[in-house]
């Protein structure tokens, strides 16, 4: 049987966003947009152009089902199988945090180095923060470890995809061979265990709690870095806002980049 025409392309996106803003999305939209375009197979910027194009049955089912995901919160990284991350794109699988924008500061933090210098990411987890240095820095000697193989999957497979030359092993939190690093970079886990429940369910639902979850007080996986890096070994450190000057307090010469927002997430100092 030949499917039939059921609604205009524009149509659809509408129901999609109130869809989505009924069920408490940020972004209703923007994340309308982009199913749609998954569903039909083309660039988002595309559905502007096309907005009369009627649609069939089989590209409603696909949208009806792309739309229900998220509004069950699941992150719409998650729903692509992809995220941007400055000027790449990453696969990106529950295995693995989506990469947000606030830690593109970490790839700052690598990007002034001199000529050769070495970097190894600590928790690279998608591969984002590495593979995003090498991409913009390629002269750079650039290495990262996970202690998660799924991670470590994830990211050997991004990078594979790419064609970024970044080593990828599973290791503890500072392999051996990354302490002679000019710098360490890191997103380790910073959320206090009371603070879960709060966060936004497309974190609590289907993110990996192990990446973000420290402990009670939140710095468990930060102090001991610190405390298992070498003495005057450079590194950069994600963490939230409230806990800038504690990070500052444990770093030599610590100073504190702030995000888009204005505050204080990434901290850069020497191992005293």
């Amino acid at each position: 049987m030949v499917a039939t025409a059921v609604r205009y392309l524009r149509e659809a996106v509408a129901d999609a966003a109130r869809q989505l803003e009924d069920a408490g999305c940020a972004t209703p939209r923007l994340d309308a947009e982009l199913l749609v375009a998954a569903a039909l197979g083309t660039p988002r910027e595309q559905i502007h152009l096309d907005s009369r194009r009627l649609l069939n049955n089989d590209v409603e089912a696909a949208i009806a089902t792309l739309v229900r995901r998220r509004a069950a919160r699941e992150p719409i990284a998650y729903i692509l199988g992809r995220r941007a991350f400055r000027r790449i794109e990453l696969e990106v699988d529950p295995r693995v945090l989506v990469p947000r924008p606030e830690t593109e500061l970490l790839v700052d933090a690598a990007i002034g180095l001199p000529d050769g210098a070495r970097v190894h990411e600590v928790g690279t987890g998608s591969g984002a923060v590495a593979l995003a240095i090498k991409d913009g820095r390629p002269d750079l000697g650039v290495t990262a470890s996970d202690t998660s193989p799924e991670a470590v999957e994830v990211a050997r497979r991004n990078a594979a995809r790419l064609g970024v030359d970044v080593e990828i092993e599973r290791a503890a939190d500072l392999p051996a061979g990354a302490a002679g690093a000019d710098l360490v970079v890191a997103n380790l886990p910073y959320v206090r265990e009371d603070e879960w429940p709060d966060l936004a369910p497309e974190i609590t639902r289907y993110e990996p709690r192990g990446a973000l979850v420290a402990g009670p007080g939140g710095l468990e996986a930060i102090e001991a870095l610190v405390v298992s890096a070498p003495s005057r070994i450079r590194v950069a450190l994600e963490h939230a806002p409230s806990q800038a000057e504690a990070i500052r307090g444990v770093l030599a010469g610590g100073t504190t980049l702030r995000d888009l927002a204005g505050l204080e997430r990434v901290t850069v100092g020497h191992i005293p």
